[in-house]
């Protein structure tokens, strides 16, 4: 038996799907997106690539609303024609598909054309699912494009002829893409885990840092603070990016903290990466982030489609009790009790308490687990669960179980645990919390509690027909406050493994 905590991720609570298709549909990139997808027309011209001509971008900023006297305007025009075309919402034409016979003439002027996608029909037909799939589109393209360093960077890595020198840039596409990827699982982690940040906002630094400060380390060096600083530079363009899109509330970084560090006058990073939680108002200075439900959705769909498991709070509700107590399991408390609930609601309490009783028994490795999210399970029924939990009282491994709901609610005429199941039962309770929290600073209290009672406990105990009775009493050996206890215990230990092999 391992005491180490399972390593899949935390579940994530979501809204509905309906309610994050809301938020997408209001998310200010995507709503250009739409927008101009449907102002395109047989006007509407294009370049190679599917841009829209230059002249034609002042045209879509004013679609949109935009200050056309503002630079930034064409920009942000631009940046959601681009969205519009990757993600189907327009169909372009290039140019060199548009001009036939006229390609190559001297002085004739080409363009492509372009006109609304079928796609667009379902940002109003469709169901919230296709628009979160649009959405999700819309979001890959946006993280593409905030992995590209920006545009002066790269006019300075041109070379002679033109092209992109790649060495010269320090700008490798895969490495900056597996970059920001693992930023948004770091802050992903950091929002769904049960005593994490959920819904206040991550310090930028601490986000940067978890990229670059080594594992346990104590006070960082001045060539990690470097590092966190260049980390905190680029995260700030990326978020400011990936705001728009719906992904994250970003506050940037504090202008004048920048001008700062351009003047060598502080360097950025050192108060907020060592004392983070001193001064709230002068952390925020250093930027903080926050994923919005609709971010938690979209990185949770992209590790699913990586392959890795990141389980979402209420799709266990249309399974069977077996498939509920394993996917539970391993949930921190908050979770699989928010799971078990919605699990209840939709069906006949004593049908569901049945089904949960039967779904706890077993003698593999998972089962005490399992029985104590039952146990979790049962915890809000009501009396009328109790003719079925009456009826596993003689059962050898729902027993015990039964008897604690019972006298929890003072039912009457509950009849006392024999010897045997009193030792069973506590053997099984250590070993489901060995398996959910693994060696906590609580368990030796737990362990003190439960043998404290029983005079010639370790004599009895490892007698126990129970698949981790040696395991369990290892543990009490090594975790055990009383010193003499904790010898009794490794020596039952090996009486009961002798007994099992």
């Amino acid at each position: 038996m391992s005491a180490e905590p399972h390593p899949t991720l935390p579940p994530v609570r979501l809204p509905a799907d309906a309610e994050l298709a809301r938020d997408a549909l209001g998310a200010p990139l995507f709503a250009r997106a739409v927008r101009l997808a449907r102002w395109a027309g047989p006007d509407t011209r294009v370049e190679v690539g599917g841009e829209l001509a230059t002249d034609q971008l002042p045209l879509a900023a004013q679609e949109l609303g935009l200050d056309t006297a503002d630079e930034d305007s064409v920009v942000y025009a631009s940046q959601a024609w681009r969205v519009a075309v990757d993600i189907g919402l327009v169909d372009v034409t290039e140019p060199e598909e548009a001009s036939g016979e006229a390609e190559g003439e001297p002085g004739t002027d080409v363009s492509g054309t372009a006109v609304p996608g079928e796609d667009l029909a379902l940002v109003t037909g469709g169901t919230p699912g296709d628009v979160l799939d649009l959405w999700l589109a819309a979001l890959d393209a946006v993280l593409a494009d905030a992995a590209v360093p920006d545009l002066d960077d790269l006019v300075d890595a041109l070379d002679a002829g033109g092209e992109i020198d790649f060495d010269r840039l320090d700008w490798n596409p895969g490495r900056e893409a597996d970059f920001l990827d693992g930023v948004l699982a770091n802050l992903y982690l950091l929002t769904v885990a049960e005593g994490g940040t959920a819904d206040g906002p991550v310090p930028l630094p601490v986000l940067a840092a978890s990229m670059v400060a080594p594992d346990g380390m104590g006070d960082p060096t001045d060539a990690v603070l470097e590092q966190v600083s260049d980390a905190m530079m680029r995260l700030d363009d990326q978020f400011r990016q990936l705001e728009p899109i719906g992904l994250v509330e970003y506050r940037p970084v504090d202008e004048a903290l920048m001008a700062e560090a351009e003047a060598e006058v502080e360097e950025p990073v050192e108060e907020p990466v060592g004392d983070a939680g001193d001064d709230e108002e002068d952390v925020s200075r250093y930027g903080m982030v926050r994923l919005t439900p609709l971010g938690r959705y979209g990185i949770r769909a992209r590790m699913l489609e990586a392959g890795v498991e990141a389980p979402a709070v209420g799709e266990l509700a249309d399974k069977g009790a077996d498939a509920l107590l394993d996917g539970v399991a391993r949930y921190p408390e908050g979770a699989a009790q928010a799971e078990i609930e919605q699990w209840l609601a939709g069906r006949e309490l004593p049908a569901a308490v049945a089904e949960l009783l039967a779904a706890a028994r077993g003698d593999d490795e998972g089962a005490p687990l399992r029985r104590l999210r039952c146990q979790q399970a049962l915890a809000p029924a009501g009396p009328e669960a109790e003719p079925v939990v009456r009826a596993v009282l003689d059962d050898p491994e729902l027993g015990g179980l039964a008897r604690v709901w019972l006298a929890e609610r003072g039912a009457a005429d509950v009849p006392a645990p024999d010897g045997a199941m009193v030792f069973w039962l506590t053997v099984d309770t250590i070993a489901a919390q060995l398996a959910a929290d693994g060696e906590t600073e609580e368990l030796p209290l737990l362990m003190q509690t439960l043998t404290a009672h029983h005079t010639g406990f370790f004599d009895q105990v490892w007698r126990v027909d129970h698949p981790a009775t040696a395991d369990v009493l290892e543990a009490m050996g090594r975790l055990h406050p009383d010193k003499k206890a904790a010898k009794e215990a490794r020596k039952a230990a090996f009486k009961a493994r002798s007994r099992q092999s």
